[in-house]
């Protein structure tokens, strides 16, 4: 069996690995946020379609509240900002072809290695 190379390590900038790492924070937040949310945004009858693929149930939703809204705009607005840091990162700009590729992917999972480390 042929060995699998290592992952190169690559010198990520702290701020560029805060950053990453508070996306990941921010989109967990935010999809616990939604999945305890009602279904709709705004007050709706309750329905049921079974005349698709596949039959489709939902309860009457009371809707958002005014501070559940704004709780997931800010959510959604954090996490617009730290994407927007972390792929327009200046460390980017030293990695290129192949490599950026290979290091994006690899930044996306560091939080990972450090859990199983712990």
């Amino acid at each position: 069996m042929t060995p699998v190379p290592a992952t190169p390590a690559y010198d990520f900038p702290s701020d560029l690995l805060a950053g990453q790492e508070e996306l990941h924070q921010v989109r967990a937040e935010l999809l616990a946020l939604l999945k305890r949310l009602p279904w709709s945004v705004t007050p709706l009858d309750g329905f049921s379609d079974d005349h698709g693929w596949r039959k489709v149930e939902r309860p009457a939703s009371p809707g958002w509240t005014p501070d559940e809204q704004a709780q997931v705009e800010k959510l959604r607005e954090r996490e617009r900002e730290l994407a927007v840091f972390v792929t327009c990162h200046r460390f980017w700009d030293e990695v290129t072809g192949p490599d950026a590729v290979a290091a994006r992917a690899h930044l996306k999972h560091v939080h990972e290695k450090a859990i199983d480390t712990e």
